[in-house]
C-alpha cells in the first residue's frame, strides 16, 4: 500500500509556496498527524523551515543530483507510514528540467497541489490552472491553493472561473496577510533556527490554514497516492573499529545533506555534533571532522574571537587527521574572512587564502567535478555530485595549493593540504555512497596506533 503524500508546487517562484507548505505542515501536526517533510532540491534553507514546524529532519529529495533510484530510496525510508508526507516543490512545478517538482512527482507518483498567486488576477487565473493541469498527461495535479485571495468578491469571482473552465479540485482560498510574510535573506529565506515565523506568527499562519484550507480533503488526495514499484535499499555495512567524527552544527554551520549524514552513520561513523561559535573546545576523542556550509561571514567576528576553537581545528588538521569542509566550513579553515566593510576576521588558517565577501551573487548552479588524484572522499576518477551557491571569492594571492577536483569548465576544486579537503561545493553523496565509506575508513586509519585527537 502506497504511503498519503503530497507535493506542494508553485506557478513560479515568488508565488507563496513556502508559506503555504510551512502552513500546511503545521496544520497537519496540530491535528496529531505525523508529517515528514522533504523538499525538491538541493536547497538547506526550506529544510530548516520544515524542522521548524514539525520537529523531523527535512530531506532533499533531487532527480538531478542524487538521481531517480536514491531518491525513491530516501522516500520509501523516510515517508511517513502512519501520517503524511508533504513535499515542497522549487520554483515554477515544471523549472529545472530533470531537478523540477514534476520530474519529482511523476518519479515518486505524487499527486500536485498547486499553489496560484491570483493577486492583480480573476477569470485568468482558470486558464493558468488550466494550461497546468494539461502541460504533461503523466502528472497529477490532483489540487488548487488560490493565494493572496482580496476579497469575498474577488474569491467568488476565481472560483467561479476556476470550476467553469478547470476540473481540479480547490483545495481553498487564503486571504492575503502581511502578517505571514516571510522576508528573505542573501542566500535565500531566513534559516528555520532564526526566522520570524515563530511563535505568534505561526498561529496566525496555522489559523489560517484551517480556516481556508479544505485539509480533509487535502488528506483525502494524499491518500489516493499510486504505488511506486520498489527499489534496492541495501544499507553500507559497518566494517572495522567505530569513529568519532566531529560535525559543526550551529547558526554559521547548518548546511547539511541529512543523507550524508545518515551514510556516515551506516560506514560506522558516531556524529558528535558541536559549536565552533559556542564551544570553547573540540569534543573529545575525535577521529575526524566535519564542517558543512552556512553562514559564517554573518559571525565571523565571533568565529574569531573563539581563538582556542581555530587553534585546535588547525592543530587536529595538522596531525594528519581527516578534515572535510563545504563552502562556509572552506571559509573557516582559510587565513581569514573579508567582510563587505573591509573589516578582516581571521580564522583557521589551515589554507593561505582570505574568502572575500561580494554584494553579487558569485556562483550558482548543480556541478560534477571530476576526482583528479586521490583523495579524501574518493579516488581519481569519480565524477561527483553537488551544487554551489556563494557570495565569496578566494584571494589565493599567488599560494600554491593542490587540488583534487576539476570541474566541467576546466577550473579546479577541492583543495587539499595534508589529510583536509574543502572547497565551495556542497556535494551530496546519494550517487556516490562509497564517499561515506572512504571517509570514515581515513578516519579509522588516522586514529590507528595513536589516541584520538
Amino acid at each position: 500500500m502506497s504511503r498519503p503524500a503530497v507535493l506542494i508546487a508553485g506557478t513560479h517562484s515568488g508565488c507563496g509556496k513556502t508559506t503555504v507548505t510551512l502552513g500546511v505542515m503545521a496544520a497537519l501536526a496540530r491535528r496529531g498527524i505525523v508529517v515528514q517533510p522533504f523538499k525538491c532540491g538541493p536547497d538547506f534553507i526550506d529544510p530548516s523551515l520544515h524542522r521548524m514546524v514539525t520537529g523531523r529532519a527535512s530531506r532533499n529529495l533531487d532527480v538531478r543530483m542524487c538521481g531517480a533510484d536514491w531518491v525513491r530510496r530516501t522516500f520509501a525510508r523516510h515517508g511517513a507510514s502512519e501520517g503524511c508526507a508533504v513535499v515542497e516543490g522549487v520554483m515554477g512545478l515544471f523549472d529545472g528540467g530533470e531537478g523540477s517538482a514534476a520530474t519529482l512527482a511523476k518519479t515518486l507518483k505524487l499527486p500536485v497541489l498547486l499553489v496560484i498567486d491570483v493577486r492583480s488576477a480573476a477569470e485568468s487565473v482558470a486558464a493558468v490552472a488550466h494550461g497546468f493541469a494539461t502541460l504533461d498527461p503523466d502528472l497529477s495535479l490532483a489540487g488548487i491553493i488560490c493565494n493572496r485571495i482580496g476579497s469575498d468578491k474577488h474569491r467568488n469571482m476565481v472560483a467561479a472561473a476556476l470550476q467553469a473552465h478547470c476540473r481540479v479540485p480547490i483545495i481553498g482560498f487564503l486571504p492575503r496577510s502581511e502578517e505571514v510574510h516571510i522576508p528573505s535573506r542573501h542566500l535565500g529565506l531566513h534559516m528555520g533556527e532564526e526566522h520570524p515565523l515563530r511563535g505568534e506568527g505561526l498561529e496566525r499562519l496555522i489559523h489560517l490554514v484551517e480556516q481556508h484550507l479544505d485539509l480533509d480533503l487535502l488528506l483525502r488526495i494524499a491518500g489516493e497516492r499510486r504505488d511506486v514499484p520498489p527499489v534496492s535499499d541495501a544499507p553500507l555495512v559497518a566494517t572495522g573499529s567505530p569513529v568519532r567524527i566531529g560535525v559543526a552544527r550551529d547558526a554559521a554551520f547548518c548546511f547539511y545533506y541529512e543523507d550524508n549524514l545518515d551514510l556516515l552513520r551506516e560506514a560506522g561513523a558516531e556524529l558528535v555534533l558541536f559549536s565552533p561559535l559556542h564551544d570553547p573546545d573540540l569534543p573529545p576523542d575525535l577521529h575526524g571532522l566535519y564542517l558543512g556550509g552556512g553562514y559564517p561571514e554573518l559571525h565571523a567576528s565571533q568565529l574569531s574571537a573563539n581563538s582556542t576553537m581555530r587553534e585546535q581545528i588547525w592543530a587536529f588538521a595538522a596531525s594528519g587527521r581527516p578534515v572535510y569542509g563545504e563552502c562556509g566550513g572552506f571559509m573557516y579553515l582559510c587565513a581569514a574572512i573579508l567582510d563587505h566593510e573591509g573589516a578582516c576576521f581571521p580564522m583557521i588558517g589551515v589554507y593561505p587564502f582570505v574568502a572575500r565577501m561580494q554584494t553579487r551573487l558569485r556562483s550558482l548552479g548543480y556541478r560534477q567535478p571530476r576526482v583528479e588524484h586521490d583523495c579524501l572522499l574518493a579516488p581519481a576518477g569519480t565524477v561527483l555530485h553537488g551544487h554551489e551557491f556563494h557570495y565569496s571569492t578566494i584571494d589565493a594571492d599567488g599560494a600554491d595549493v593542490p587540488a583534487a577536483y576539476r570541474m566541467e569548465n576546466g577550473a579546479s576544486e577541492g583543495h587539499v593540504h595534508k589529510n583536509t579537503l574543502a572547497g565551495y561545493i556542497h556535494l551530496h553523496w546519494g550517487r556516490t555512497p562509497a564517499v561515506a565509506e572512504r571517509f570514515v575508513a581515513a578516519c579509522r586509519k588516522a586514529g590507528c596506533g595513536r589516541e584520538p585527537f
